[in-house]
This record gives structure tokens, sequence and C-alpha cells, in this order.
């Protein structure tokens, strides 16, 4: 850990702008989420015959899903794992080291052997991968919005903490838009390595994003921590003892941003091309421009909550998300390909209005000894219930009923859970909680004061 810890307070001596942090946030998590989507994809569009042959259609899409899902059950580890030493030893750090390991574990994955060639160790190899894709996600996030809203001045945190978030859907873009590239090839060489260049690439784009991250400098927040000598010795124990609520709060205010999220960037381009019985190019397509107005839409927001506060803007998109989920689901069975694309960009509107504010909204949850721990277990927690599930849990609905009614259920239900969660909450975008602060304080639930940490 002697070199992580250089490596974390290095180049302290002439700060960098928040844009200039900002931008390497952005680029540094779209790598990150190039790689992760990547697999959601290829699980809804190649991974089933590939690497679950002989099963039908549907059970073979839902065992895919099950693979996707087993990502999200390492997220709170890597949480938990990179929290701890970026609260201990800096936030620069663990970036560094999060996006190796995700470039590493995505390029694997375009190498592997199929069932074919090696019978049943090719899913346990794609699982084992899987896993390692998520526990580098889990420490991602958080460094990466903290970073951001860190160096950001109180009155403008929301828009540029939602950078970090816009990477997300420039990943999205790029993994989906790659994917579909390669798809337009003949089938039979699209399974047998069109499919595989994707995931290669990916080295490409690590070796940008490290090259941008070690060049800016470790966190003001932090830096103030390490110098007042009172960073937490466990502070995951800290963590739960002194914020529960917090943590919880922001698993809440989670569940519908990410559920919705991968019902229309995942779930949808399996029910596209399976149930309504299109071609997979018009479902990635709408993903794609779905991920284009995204990407502007969770700037915008992000703005908007530095003006009237996070909750209302966060609540506002899980309303939102909450009406339109039937009229999502007519939409995609109506089998016009203008349609469908208006549905998923539609419904995406309503992800990017909670999305935005997301990062600065749980960053100030917490104080800056344990922010990293905090807001990445609260966010990674709820990825594991909310979007490591959704897409199995739709198809599984969706082979129980033989329609898609429940799956529009179940995302109203996760969208009231978060309106409840989100308006039991107190407003936070007014704190003081930035690079001029010296101790940020903590937004606890309605009618608890604030308390300094």
């Amino acid at each position: 850990m002697e070199s992580m810890e250089k490596l974390g307070g290095e180049d302290r001596g002439e700060r960098p702008s928040v844009g200039q942090v900002a931008l390497a946030s952005f680029i540094g998590t779209t790598v990150e989420w190039y790689d992760y989507f990547l697999y959601g994809t290829a699980a809804a569009v190649v991974f089933a015959p590939l690497f679950f042959p002989g099963s039908e259609p549907l059970i073979g899409t839902l065992l895919a899903f099950a693979t996707f899902g087993v990502g999200f059950a390492a997220r709170p580890l890597g949480g938990i794992f990179f929290g701890h030493f970026g609260d201990r030893i800096g936030r620069k750090a663990m970036l560094v080291t999060t996006l190796l390991l995700m470039g590493i574990a995505t390029f694997a994955i375009g190498l592997l052997p199929t069932y074919g060639q090696v019978g049943v160790l090719a899913p346990i190899l794609l699982v084992f991968l899987r896993l390692v894709q998520g526990f580098s996600l889990g420490g991602e996030w958080g460094g990466a919005v903290l970073m951001a809203t860190e160096y950001s001045p109180r009155g403008r945190r929301g828009f540029y903490g939602s950078w970090p978030q816009m990477g997300a859907f420039s990943g999205l873009l790029i993994g989906t838009g790659v994917f579909a590239l390669f798809s337009r090839l003949p089938e039979e060489q699209f399974l047998a390595w069109g499919w595989r260049i994707p995931f290669l690439l990916s080295i490409v784009l690590v070796a940008v994003g490290l090259f941008v991250r070690l060049k800016i400098a470790e966190s003001p927040a932090f830096d103030r921590v390490k110098a007042s000598g009172t960073e937490s010795r466990m502070p995951i124990v800290d963590v739960f003892r002194d914020h529960p609520k917090s943590v919880f709060l922001a698993m809440g205010a989670r569940m519908a941003e990410n559920g919705v999220f991968y019902i229309l960037a995942v779930f949808s381009i399996a029910y596209v091309t399976e149930t309504v019985g299109l071609d997979k190019s018009v479902a990635l397509n709408a993903v794609m421009i779905a991920a284009a107005v995204g990407f502007f839409m969770t700037a915008a927001f992000g703005a908007l909550s530095d003006k009237v506060g996070r909750r209302p803007v966060y609540m506002g998109g899980a309303a939102f998300s909450a009406l339109f989920a039937f009229p999502l689901f007519w939409m995609l069975d109506s089998g016009s390909t203008t349609m469908i694309y208006l549905g998923v960009v539609i419904g995406i509107i309503g992800h990017a209005a909670m999305y935005g504010p997301q990062a600065s909204f749980f960053s100030e949850l917490f104080g800056a000894r344990v922010r990293y721990s905090g807001a990445s277990i609260g966010y990674q927690l709820a990825s594991v219930l909310a979007g490591g599930l959704s897409p199995f849990i739709a198809v599984a609905l969706l082979a129980w009923a033989g329609s898609f009614w429940p799956v529009a259920l179940y995302m109203v239900g996760l969208c009231l859970l978060t309106l409840l969660t989100v308006y039991v909450a107190t407003e936070t975008y007014q704190s003081d909680d930035g690079p001029e602060a010296e101790q940020p304080r903590e937004a606890t639930v309605s009618g608890v004061a604030s308390a300094s940490e």
C-alpha cells in the first residue's frame, strides 16, 4: 500500500481547476462504464447461445442476465474495500486502481473460450470476470463523484457532480455503438469473433483514462482531513455507527434510478428482440439515441438541482418514471421503430432527473472523513437490489405472465420506494460542503438536525 499512498498524495503543489477535475472524472468514468455496459449488451444479444447453448431462447437469456446480475453482487464489496482505502489513503490512488482492474477483466472477457470449446468452464470463467468487473466498479463511482464534488464550490456541486454521471451515458453510447457496429457482421462471423472486438478495444480506452487520471491532484477535502490527522481508522465502522440513516437514504433513493435504467438499457433490448420480434439493431439504436439524450439531460438536471434543490428534481424524476411505466411498454409493443425510439428516450429523461443530482446529493449525506465509504456503500448496496436484479426479475415476470404488465408494476413499485425515501430526506444543496468548507456536514432524515463531522 506504500506505493498507493505515494500515488494518492502526489501533485499537490498546483491545484487543477474544477473543470479539469470534472473532465478527468468524466473520461475515467466513461471508460469504466463502457466496460461494464458492454457486458449487459452482450448478455442481451450474444451470451445465451455462446455460453448457455441448448436452452430455450427465453431461458438462455434468463441465464445470461443472471451472470449480468452477479457483477452487482461484487459491487458492495468493492465499495467497502476501495472506500476504506479511499478514506485512508486518498481518492486518486483508488481511481487509478479500479480503472486498471476493470480494463484487465474486460479485455480478458474478449479472449474467453465458449461453451462449445471448453464446456462448463466457459460460463464459470465468464462469471469470475464479471465479479472482477463488479468489484472494480464498486470502488470507481464513489471516488469519481467525490473528486468532482469535493473540488466544486457551493452552488455548483450539482452541475460538476453530474459530469461523472454523464460518463455513464457516454460509456453506454460508445459500448452499444461499437457492439451495434460489429453486430452487422454475418451472424456466423459475429458469433465466431465479432462480439469479442468491443471487449478487446477496452484496453485502448483504459490507457487514455489512466493518462488523464494520473495528472489530477488529490481532492482538497481529503487533503484537509489528512493534514489534520483525523482520518478514520475504520471508515466502514464509523459509517454505520455515525451515519446509518444516510446509508439507507442513499439506498432508497437509488432503487428507482438504478432499476428503471437497467430495464430501459438492458431488458428493453431483449424485449424488443425476442418478444416484439424486431431485429436487434432496432433496440440497440433506441438505447444509443436515449444515451445521447440522457448525456445532456443529466447535466441539465444536475445544474437545476443547484437552483431548486436536490429533492424536487429527484422526486420529479421518480414520479415521472412511475407514470411512464405502462406507456413505455405500449410504445415498445407497437412494433413501430419510431415509437420504440421515442419510448426509450422519454423513459431515459425520467431517469436523468434522478441521476443528474444523485452524485452531489449522496456526497452531501456524509462528512469528508467517511464520505468515500458512505456514499459507495449506500450506492452499491442498492445496485445489487435494483439494477443487478431488475433485468433478471423483468425476464422472469415476463415468462410468468406472458405479458409486460407485471414488469411495469415492478417499475412503479421501485419508483414509489424512491419517492418515499427522498421525501423524508433533508435538503442538502445549500450545505457548506465543498472545497471552501473545513468540516462538511451530514444530511439526515427530515426533522433531525445536521451534525457536523
